[in-house]
């Protein structure tokens, strides 16, 4: 199965929508594709289609989007209340189960120079895929818009792009294209234009550059007549969005008007609503488990239970097997991390570790995927060194291509378990934090966490020197299965520090 990221670009065009339908349908074209959702606002003029490709295809998608925003869209005509320098304003990849921010970053750097060179486009590396720090923040890339961005580029060297021309493109000017976590567009509107102000206001009190909220960016904007408090939440487990609404209306209520009504633009992840609600009906111990829905798309759909794992590991198939389990293992330690971390947050007497929880929380949610996902790359892994063995060795070419293909099988099927150590060893320092600042009622799920990331990092390892030892020429391999020893030593150290605080608690 191909890993899939998400792609999320905002296209200066919210008002023509036939214009919106051309870019959809370029994007949708490529083999792979699938479009989650095209939101356009006309205030702003401006459209955000979110869909998933495969890796090896979200290139090409995103590709398509910007060359037909470039054959339909001219910003020298363009109005809209929101920020822009060019007609494909922002192109952001996020990594979606199995796929990482590294391979976001990467295909990030493969758009941009590709746009750059064929559409002669200057791009802007923003976020996790810059090259410099004053382009991390999208704001400061955006900073004068399109209009200021045509008077300072081939003058000012510190606006020279990435990639493409140092000199704005006549009709679409520039695009930021970066890689970034899942990020929530939220807007909250207070009542009329006359209230603008305070909209204003309230934004520069609640986005983390004023000082506000960390991971919220926030404008305060007149839309159709309404005042808009914009915002973009870039990390909802820092800052849930239930507490950015509770912030936004009680200083609304402070300046002595109310919240009209909230949007959401795009998707959002499930959880972040299923927290709003917990939080605001005040559940305890809610999981997304109790949804109804949830159950019967698992049931439809056949979702492998723990049980059915465990047969499946218990039959006659060398798949799933010791790779696959020991990414298991990693997956549980990682979710008894993160139960620790909930466990913290929240209650009083740990409020000064309340932060650090929640990054462990969010840390942890992410490996416990990583390692789900590891479970089964791990038995592809293994199946492609089976079909690697079963080539024809003749003639003399196909004795050469099958032992090439062997060779390199054996390197993928040795990387895959390396990734599950790295991250065993990642589920082991989270082990150790909620050991030591977690709360001390789960102590010894904290040890059972980092036994269990020991034990994964460590059955991975031997995958790896396995299919090292396995390799004509192993030096091929030798930085592999070293950089496993040592994940592998570090790992145990960890454990090792982590059962002797539950030792020392036990007395």
């Amino acid at each position: 199965m191909s890993k899939l990221v998400e792609c999320v670009p905002n296209f200066s065009e919210g008002r023509r929508p036939e214009v919106v339908d051309a870019i959809r349908d370029a994007i949708a074209s490529v083999e792979g594709v699938s479009i989650l959702d095209a939101s356009s606002d006309a205030s702003h003029n401006r459209s955000v289609i979110t869909f998933v490709a495969p890796l090896e295809r979200a290139v090409e998608a995103a590709f398509a989007g910007v060359r037909t925003a470039l054959q339909h869209i001219d910003l020298t005509t363009h109005q809209g209340e929101h920020p822009r320098i060019g007609a494909a304003d922002v192109v952001p990849f996020v990594p979606l189960e199995g796929t990482t921010i590294e391979d976001c970053i990467r295909l990030a750097r493969e758009l941009g120079a590709r746009v750059g060179k064929e559409l002669e486009i200057p791009v802007y590396l923003y976020e996790r895929a810059a090259t410099r720090d004053s382009r991390k923040n999208l704001a400061d890339v955006r900073r004068g818009q399109f209009e200021g961005l045509r008077k300072e580029l081939g003058i000012n060297a510190e606006r020279d792009p990435d990639f493409g021309p140092a000199r704005i493109h006549p009709t679409f000017g520039a695009v930021a294209i970066g890689a970034r976590p899942f990020l929530v567009a939220y807007n909250i509107y207070l009542g009329g234009a006359d209230n603008l102000q305070i909209a204003k206001d309230i934004a520069k009190a609640v986005r983390g550059s004023s000082g506000g909220f960390p991971f919220v960016k926030a404008l305060g904007l007149e839309v159709d007549g309404q005042a808009q408090v914009s915002m973009n939440l870039v990390d909802t487990e820092q800052t849930p969005l239930h507490v950015v609404f509770d912030a936004v209306s009680a200083k609304a209520s402070e300046a002595g008007i109310e919240v009209t009504w909230s949007e959401i633009i795009g998707l959002v992840p499930e959880r972040v609503l299923f927290g709003a609600s917990a939080s605001y009906l005040k559940l305890t111990h809610f999981t997304a488990d109790q949804v109804l829905e949830r159950q019967v798309q698992q049931a439809s759909r056949g979702d492998q239970s723990v049980t059915a794992f465990v047969a499946s590991v218990a039959s006659a198939e060398p798949v799933p097997g010791g790779g696959s389990v020991a990414a298991h293992a990693g997956a549980l330690a990682a979710a008894l991390a993160q139960m620790v971390a909930a466990l913290t947050i929240g209650k009083k007497k740990y409020a000064g570790a309340e932060a650090e929880m929640r990054d462990v929380a969010a840390k942890a949610e992410q490996l416990g995927a990583k390692l789900a996902a590891l479970v089964q790359s791990d038995a592809d892994a293994y199946a492609a060194v089976a079909s690697a063995y079963k080539l024809p060795k003749e003639p003399a070419d196909a004795l050469a291509h099958r032992t090439e293909s062997i060779q390199n099988a054996l390197i993928e099927a040795a990387k895959i378990p390396l990734e599950t150590c790295r991250a065993c060893y990642a589920v082991a320092e989270l082990a150790r934090t909620v050991a030591a600042k977690g709360n001390t009622n789960a102590i010894t799920d904290t040890g059972v966490c980092a036994l269990l990331a020991d034990a994964g990092c460590r059955g991975a390892s031997y995958n790896v020197r396995i299919n090292v030892v396995s390799l004509d020429d192993r030096s091929r391999g030798v930085a592999l299965a070293t950089e496993a020893k040592k994940l592998v030593e570090s790992t145990a150290a960890v454990a090792t520090e982590v059962a002797a605080k539950v030792e020392s608690a036990l007395q």
